[in-house]
């Protein structure tokens, strides 16, 4: 055999026994590591192969996303809704052939009732527009229906807002802002806004953490913003503060919310100058009376006795100091960071919620006077439709617009290490994220969710969304049947609505 063909295989033989030799010694360091650890009993017992326990515990996430997991069986979100807003926002057919793969059997299965004759082809996709606060300086007219809900700078990154921001004024929804203030690169897409304010007063706080009345009519000059939200709670974490982790608190988010760089964002579980029914109604008046816009709050309901203490004050008081709008969101988590104890645990969902306050504006006489807004989960055209059978006038989602971006459900959301860019400052992370293709994508999702929308209120027989009403859906009972929605939750004007409906 030729020389130099020896020698390159005694080449390789010398790197196959240094790479052997460098495992087991890696092996042997580790060995010794878990040996004499006493910190994890799993380790010391059972050394090196005990460490691989850790791995398949983090890559079953991934495994059973992908392979395991059936396509209705996932949480938060299942494969089937994940898969359908991706095609939506990709403006790909949503047509299914043989069937449904959906269960109609276990309880709370929402089903829509069609009429023998249903209203005739026309543009599904039209909506009324609606305006909010009818009374203040500078009214609100709401063209869509379906719209962004609060996620802060900071919690998402430059491109995921600047995208979200884009595709919002395509189209012509509205985007909140989320607690963590006005950004550059919420205004430059040209959306509307809705400004939130959270308990930190992020944006809006002058230098002792307090609302300022002049930093409220630097953010109303801005014509983009057309309301603002007091933020009360949020479905992720009921009764907590906002939670930023210092490692996403960049010097250019710090200066938009006014701390200190590098340090976690922590707002307080609640507004400390808001203690009582008095106080909440007095800052939505002044908010209203500085800048001229309509304003209302943020909620989960969990205890409800403190809505009839609120809209009785209401009526004491007068209309003018009514909220214009009150959002509801849901008790079953939200794109915030939270510890489980309360995403898992606390509040109630929007399932029982809404249909409450909707009922209580009713009983108060205040239902055309305070708009609702629905949040939480709604991320199907089924979910949406179902809100606005209840009473609901427009509806929020985050999650859905993080899935039109093209969210992968990572559950990475607070360790800035989000895989597609959204939730992440690392700009290696960001790079993936294209924000002329990815407001496209966020314009396709609210046109197909309201055109979607639009043909489930056309098959019941009403010719735009707004009009359906409880007795259009039904819910699957626990002895398997399925009873109207307005049987569970009847209303003095769904009477009337059932008694005027020709195809009832």
């Amino acid at each position: 055999m030729p020389e130099h063909v020896i020698s390159s295989l005694e080449v390789l033989a010398y790197v196959f026994i240094f790479v052997i030799g460098m495992i087991v010694a890696v092996i042997v360091v580790l060995y010794a590591i878990d040996v004499a650890q006493t910190g994890n009993a799993i380790r010391r017992n059972y050394p090196v192969i005990g460490r691989f326990r850790h791995i398949f515990e983090r890559l079953g996430e991934f495994f059973r996303q992908y392979f395991f997991a059936m396509d209705r069986e996932e949480l938060p979100f299942n494969r089937a809704e994940r898969s359908w807003v991706y095609r939506a926002s990709q403006n790909i057919d949503n047509m299914v052939a043989f069937g449904s793969t959906r269960d109609l059997r276990p309880s709370g299965t929402v089903m829509f009732v069609n009429c023998p004759f249903p209203t005739l082809e026309v543009d599904a996709s039209l909506v009324e527009p609606m305006t909010i606060g009818a009374d203040c300086e500078h009214p609100f007219k709401a063209r869509s229906l379906f719209n962004i809900s609060a996620m802060s700078f900071g919690a998402l990154s430059v491109p995921a807002v600047r995208a979200l921001s884009e595709g919002a004024a395509l189209a012509g929804c509205w985007m909140n802002t989320g607690e963590g203030g006005l950004s550059p690169f919420h205004l430059e897409g040209g959306a509307d806004l809705i400004f939130q304010i959270g308990t930190a007063k992020y944006g809006v706080r002058d230098e002792a953490g307090e609302l300022s009345d002049e930093k409220l009519r630097e953010v109303a000059a801005y014509e983009q913003v057309k309301m603002f939200e007091l933020k009360l709670s949020q479905g992720a974490k009921p009764g907590k503060g906002g939670i930023l982790p210092k490692v996403k608190v960049t010097p250019l988010i710090a200066g938009i919310r006014g701390i200190p760089p590098y340090q976690d964002s922590i707002s307080p579980n609640r507004h400390p100058d808001i203690s009582s029914i008095d106080d909440l109604l007095t800052t939505l008046h002044r908010i209203r009376s500085v800048t001229g816009k309509p304003v209302g709050f943020k909620v989960v309901i969990g205890a409800y006795g403190w809505l009839d203490a609120l809209f009785a004050t209401i009526k004491e008081r007068g209309s003018e100091w009514a909220p214009d709008f009150i959002t509801l969101d849901s008790a079953d988590g939200g794109s915030g960071a939270a510890p489980m104890s309360l995403i898992d645990n606390m509040g109630l969902p929007l399932r029982e919620t809404l249909p409450l306050l909707v009922d209580k504006l009713e009983e108060y006489g205040l239902r055309d006077r305070i708009r609702v807004i629905a949040s939480g989960k709604l991320v199907t055209p089924t979910e949406m439709a179902w809100a606005l059978c209840m009473g609901a006038d427009f509806i929020n989602s985050a999650r859905g617009f993080m899935l039109a971006l093209g969210c992968i459900q990572a559950l990475q959301c607070n360790k800035d290490t989000c895989p597609t860019g959204i939730a992440t400052h690392n700009p290696k992370l960001q790079r993936g994220l294209n924000v002329k293709r990815k407001a496209i994508r966020v314009q396709h999702y609210v046109d197909n969710m309201v055109h979607e929308v639009g043909v489930i209120a056309h098959s019941c027989g009403v010719p735009e969304p707004r009009r359906l009403e409880r007795y259009h859906a039904r819910i699957v009972t626990e002895n398997g049947r399925s009873v109207s929605l307005h049987e569970l939750y009847p209303t003095a004007d769904g009477d009337a609505a059932v008694a005027n409906d020709p195809f009832t």
